[in-house]
């Protein structure tokens, strides 16, 4: 292969995350709805009809599909759907950092005002129920972070004597942190409270 033909190749690539393509990617949406005491964050609970992750709170959200213009029209669209509401009750919309999770997943969060409670008539199928927490709970209050470590564990047939050190390599391993908020009876934790962190960490 000549020089001239590598340099046009790397000239026309448009850099990613490596191994991106094989991610599921995720938009989600934080409800911000003002109320007479002040703004709320809207949390939902999952119906436990739901296969995963049934009964636990997080925020409206979902998997991309490939009707969707950007990561942005996604969050709206599952937070319509899954509040039942129009778009137009969605608005001020702003992107916050968007995640890579450790178990295959990219997630978009987005925050968003939602116009009026009232007109919130959640879908059975995935919500259970909704409920709000005054921001300034969250502002006041830091949540309690733990830690988790992951364990290597290759396959059978890994080729240990194609590695220096074999069986005894010093595999690298890597943690992650945990964030929980506890509510009154509710506990908000995993990636729904690590997204909440991260906002309040831009307001505060």
């Amino acid at each position: 292969m000549e020089l001239e033909i590598v340099q046009a190749k790397l000239k026309s690539h448009t850099t990613k995350i490596l191994g991106s393509e094989k991610f599921s990617k995720y938009a989600v949406m934080l409800p911000l709805i003002q109320k007479e005491d002040g703004v709320h964050v809207l949390f939902e609970v999952r119906s436990l009809n739901l296969r995963r992750q049934p009964g636990e709170i997080c925020f409206p959200g979902g998997r991309m599909d490939a009707l969707d213009i950007d990561e942005k029209s996604a969050a709206i669209r599952e937070t319509s759907e899954e509040l039942g509401i129009s778009v137009e009750k969605i608005t001020g919309v702003y992107p916050l950092d968007f995640m890579v999770s450790p178990f295959g997943m990219m997630v978009y969060p987005y925050v968003g005002i939602i116009s009026s409670l009232e007109t919130i008539q959640p879908n059975p199928a995935e919500v259970g129920e909704i409920f709000t927490v005054p921001i300034t709970f969250f502002i006041e209050k830091e949540p309690e972070i733990y830690h988790i470590e992951f364990k290597v564990e290759p396959e059978k047939n890994f080729p240990f004597d194609l590695i220096v050190g074999g069986e005894n390599y010093n595999w690298r391993t890597r943690g992650m942190e945990e964030y929980f908020y506890m509510f009154e009876d509710k506990v908000i934790w995993g990636l729904t409270a690590r997204i909440l962190a991260h906002f309040i960490e831009l307001i505060r």
